[in-house]
């Protein structure tokens, strides 16, 4: 029985990451139609705009999620309306989930929490969450300056806990989700993947950065400050990089980058999976095509397994 769908009544276990801005109902809607799980965004912090996408998932009757990225909430309103709003599966991230996880159980909520660390994992689960996202720096967006990869984390945190994974960085098609599997985890989440696929909202520049990218493509920003992130090479962010700190408003453009194709307003946040990722495809695709590499892969390893041997 795979946990993660238990939990989150897609029928893949293949989830698509909360990016700001992003992940809202075209791409979501997307997503869980293709039997995958759309996740709602809440860090963008335009609280009534993403409860509007929340009640429009809702309308739609598809599985979904939300994300509660705790450090990035002004109040609780947001945590107050998840709760009465009859979702059914919550991941939280950036901060410690341990004042959310009563009110959102109380509400019947499933919560899984992001993590960067075996420690942090450890923590969150004596706080009581239901799973672990487990985040590794391959992935795009804000990372832990301490870079670990995602095929360490889960080995690690499997290791010392059974709760379910879903593996998070790196991560674009079956190979990654049975590589994922082979470790520990349960589900996948992909960000950078549903970032450049057709339904996203964002613009062909952005999509075709991603396409065009290497798996040298992407730098890790302002380690030695907050935000650090994960972003795609450009003259803006290999600046940054030479400068070893971001400007507080560096990312003050990122609306700009993101649907009006300026590629140098703002970091583009992208994991190094971009390196991967060839071609800009429905969402549809991209899962079906992930799920038949998946069993594909885990097929001949499974005869392997039979046999006794190693072909």
């Amino acid at each position: 029985m795979n946990r993660v769908l238990v939990d989150t009544g897609a029928r893949y276990p293949i989830v698509q990451a909360p990016m700001g801005w992003i992940a809202r109902t075209q791409l979501a809607s997307a997503v869980s139609r293709a039997g995958g799980l759309g996740i709602i965004e809440t860090s963008s912090g335009e609280t009534e705009a993403c409860q509007a996408e929340i009640n429009q998932m809702k309308a739609l009757n598809l599985p979904f999620g939300v994300n509660l990225p705790i450090r990035f909430l002004r109040d609780d309103a947001m945590l107050k309306f998840v709760c009465n709003s009859g979702v059914k599966f919550v991941t939280t991230s950036a901060g410690s989930p341990a004042k959310f996880i009563a009110p959102l159980k109380a509400a019947g909520i499933t919560v899984y929490h992001a993590v960067p660390t075996v420690e942090t994992a450890l923590k969150c689960v004596d706080a009581g969450v239901d799973g672990l996202v487990v985040e590794g720096a391959e992935g795009g967006g804000f990372k832990n300056p301490e870079e670990v990869s995602t095929l360490v984390l889960l080995q690690g945190i499997r290791a010392r806990t059974d709760v379910p994974m879903i593996a998070a960085g790196g991560i674009c098609d079956g190979r990654g989700m049975a590589a994922a599997f082979a470790l520990g985890a349960e589900g996948i989440q992909m960000g950078t993947r549903f970032v450049s696929c057709s339904e996203s909202p964002v613009h062909a520049n952005y999509k075709n950065a991603i396409v065009e990218a290497s798996e040298t493509g992407t730098l890790v920003l302002n380690k030695k400050s907050t935000p650090c992130i994960r972003a795609l090479k450009s003259e803006r962010t290999k600046a940054i990089h030479e400068a070893g700190l971001m400007a507080p408003d560096a990312l003050k453009g990122i609306r700009q980058l993101y649907f009006h194709g300026d590629m140098e307003a703002a970091p583009a946040l992208a994991g190094q999976s971009a390196g991967l990722i060839d071609q800009v495809k429905p969402a549809k695709e991209i899962i079906e095509e992930t799920v038949a590499q998946f069993f594909a892969i885990t097929g001949r390893l499974g005869g392997l397994a039979a046999a006794g041997g190693f072909g």
